[in-house]
């Protein structure tokens, strides 16, 4: 076996760990008669040798000596090796654009290149393992086939004629997925596929296939869908339901891990850790292919909203609560990346906090936690989970520090008063948790009873090097309450920040002096003492504040001008936003801030756009550097909306009411991403969409409904 291993310069070579030379071994380990030797060895290949899909000098030189094993019968879980070939030959270049590369980049993509090569020269040997003894290795070919072979027509008739002789219910979903997968990336069969996978759907096959065809013809074919494909899906999911599993899903395959810096010897370890904890998250289910399956339903159904929604609302009223586990986070992932009327469905959901399954009420509460108002048809059902488990107020990690649970999160972001008790119990905690100011600020007025406290735990911060960890979640929650009244221990914070995250400390402060307005003459003497450095970060926010306490345009308008000469753009952005705070006491400044709208910096020339707009009331230079904005980055969209609501430029017939019309048309979420997302996202776009809205109101006098 591994004729000529010797003679490869492995140690020449790298993988993501460094030298190579540990490569043969992983090799050998790979064709080890020992479980655990031979999945170390298959994380070692994933972690390091194929990590997070990189192709290496070294993974090109194992290719051989992994076709070498796939082929042997006498090697046990060959399975995961003919995953190993498909993903290290199935990387598509289509869409690089090889022009735009760097050296790195370009040895990159050769070596993805001449790996697809490679796989694909000898992937013949699949047709062969199609009918393998071993259910593993039936199980990985159909994919393999469909992804690296040349003839893709011949492999589909192959999956056809191999389906009504498959013993085994997972190759037998296995082999209509690389049906779909054939679909996909050769559409001019697609038709072929199509027309077998719409038979397989509706003819008198199992549930789990006809769930599968319907699957992948949502994903390849999603007019040839039946009209009725929800009421079908339903009625298959309760056939499911009904029946026993006839077999056990296979532990999903992880691809390495992804911290690079990791010791090579545990890089493996870990990754099975995430083998482990995918085996437990399928322990228990009658049915753990079927979570897969509606994902790439879901998936294919795309803008469908309706339909997506109306499958979700039965697929939480399902009696199985892994299927309603399931519902909540696909409910989840609809809402973050689709624009839609979800009252009833976020109602469902908050149906499961009740529930005894701890995962299903947990899965409940996250995703609530991320809808912010849209959260409100579960309000009382957050607000009882809340009351019931004061133990789930707050989470303790294991690094870092402690925060609030997911239900009261939720509940603090509805505005929900409810909350306060949990909030309260929070404030009197040895270490304050990290996110209780921004609860407060979503509270707004109804936190003012937290004020007290708030103060007094400010006032016993020691001002050491743990001081902005432990103060900055304080200051959050007053600067949210405009609480005056703390002026005093803000000064002190402000005057006595230590050296270690100091700056930031400053900040906080700042800012909630700022809040404070005229409540906070106290500090006016810091505050005059930090602006006397024009051009630093702390002047422009020291001015910004004296601004709000004094209303004094005069002592601070040098001090922004000057700073929009800072050599950080991050601080020329904050100079240019807190000109535009004076108005036209500020007309002085609209030449530099004219001299950014050119700026290569996007943001800045956002910013600045905004700024003039604000300091000489003119809108002819401003507005079509926000509109252009606006369509390279939809990240500036909230910043230019509100910007639009506030000074009412969006008339009727304008280029700034078409823009936000388009905006208002569009189904998908301006800032949802394939493949991931953050926890704001779906507050973020629904923000941007009540500003439209409002932006447009001038349009009829009524609004739009759209």
């Amino acid at each position: 076996m591994f004729t000529g291993i010797d003679e490869v310069d492995w140690a020449s070579m790298e993988h993501a760990y460094g030298p190579a030379d540990d490569v043969p071994g992983l090799l050998y380990g790979l064709a080890s008669a020992d479980p655990a030797e031979r999945e170390s060895a298959l994380d070692g290949m994933y972690g390091a040798v194929h990590h997070q899909g990189d192709v290496y000098a070294c993974t090109l030189a194992c290719i051989p000596f992994l076709f070498e094993l796939a082929v042997d019968p006498d090697i046990r879980d060959r399975g995961g090796i003919v995953e190993l070939l498909t993903s290290i030959g199935g990387i598509d270049l289509d869409e690089d654009d090889e022009n735009d590369l760097d050296e790195d980049e370009a040895e990159g993509v050769a070596n993805y290149a001449m790996a697809a090569s490679a796989v694909s020269a000898g992937s013949a040997v699949f047709f062969e393992l199609i009918a393998d003894e071993d259910p593993g290795v039936r199980l990985a070919a159909p994919l393999a086939l469909a992804t690296l072979h040349g003839r893709p027509g011949r492999v589909l008739a192959l999956l056809r004629e191999r389906l009504p002789v498959e013993a085994d219910d997972e190759v037998r979903l296995a082999l209509v997925e690389a049906a779909g997968r054939i679909a996909l990336r050769h559409r001019p069969l697609a038709g072929r596929a199509a027309d077998w996978l719409s038979r397989l759907a509706a003819e008198a096959y199992p549930p789990g296939l006809r769930l599968a065809a319907l699957a992948q013809l949502a994903r390849c074919a999603p007019d040839a869908l039946p009209v009725d494909v929800v009421r079908m899906v339903s009625g298959l999911l309760r056939e499911l339901r009904s029946r026993p599993c006839p077999s056990e899903a296979p532990a999903a395959k992880v691809p390495g891990g992804d911290d690079a810096t990791a010791d090579r010897a545990t890089a493996p370890a870990r990754v099975g850790r995430l083998r482990e904890l995918s085996a437990e998250e399928s322990a228990g289910r009658s049915t753990p292919w079927a979570a897969d399956l509606l994902r790439t339903l879901h998936s294919g159904l795309d803008d469908r909203v309706e339909d997506r929604t109306a499958l979700l609302t039965d697929q939480l009223c399902s009696p199985d609560p892994w299927q309603r586990i399931d519902a909540v986070r696909m409910s989840g992932g609809l809402i973050r990346a689709w624009r839609g009327s979800y009252g009833g469905l976020v109602r469902l959901v908050g149906v499961q906090l009740t529930d005894p399954e701890p995962r299903l009420a947990e899965a409940a509460s996250h995703v609530l936690e991320e809808l912010f108002d849209l959260a409100a048809p579960a309000a009382d059902a957050l607000a009882a989970r809340v009351a019931a488990d004061p133990g789930g107020w707050v989470r303790e990690w294991a690094s870092g520090p402690p925060g609030l649970g997911s239900a009261v999160k939720a509940l603090a972001r509805l505005g929900d008063v409810r909350v306060l008790p949990a909030l309260a119990t929070a404030l009197e905690r040895p270490e304050v948790p990290h996110d209780v100011g921004f609860a407060i600020r979503c509270l707004g007025a109804g936190a003012a009873p937290l004020a007290g406290a708030l103060r007094r735990r400010l006032g016993e911060v020691d001002l050491d090097e743990g001081a902005y960890d432990r103060a900055s979640p304080l200051l959050a929650g007053l600067t949210a309450l405009r609480a005056g009244e703390a002026a005093p221990e803000v000064l002190r914070v402000l005057r006595g920040a230590p050296e270690y995250r100091g700056e930031w400390l400053r900040t906080a402060a700042l800012r909630a002096l700022g809040a404070f307005g005229p409540a906070a003459l106290c500090a006016v003497p810091e505050l005059r003492r930090l602006i006397r450095r024009p051009g630093t970060a702390a002047a422009t926010e020291a001015a910004e504040a004296m601004w709000a306490v004094t209303g004094d345009a005069d002592a601070v308008l040098p001090v922004l001008v000057e700073g929009l000469r800072a050599e950080q753009v991050h601080d020329c952005r904050a100079a240019a936003s807190a000109l535009g705070g004076l108005g036209r006491r500020a007309e002085a400044a609209a030449p530099r801030l004219r001299a950014l709208l050119a700026h290569e910096e996007l943001w800045l020339r956002v910013d600045a756009a905004i700024a003039l707009l604000e300091v000489s009331g003119r809108s002819d230079e401003a507005v079509p550097v926000l509109l252009s904005a606006w369509e390279k980055s939809r990240h500036v969209r909230v910043r230019v909306a509100e910007c639009l609501a506030r000074t009412g430029l969006a008339a009727a017939g304008s280029d700034a009411a078409r823009v936000l019309r388009a905006e208002l048309l569009s189904v998908r979420r301006h800032n949802a991403l394939d493949g991931g997302y953050g926890s704001h996202d779906t507050y973020e776009d629904e923000k941007l969409l009540a500003l439209c809205r409002r932006a447009l109101l001038e349009d009829t006098g009524k609004g739009i409904t759209s």
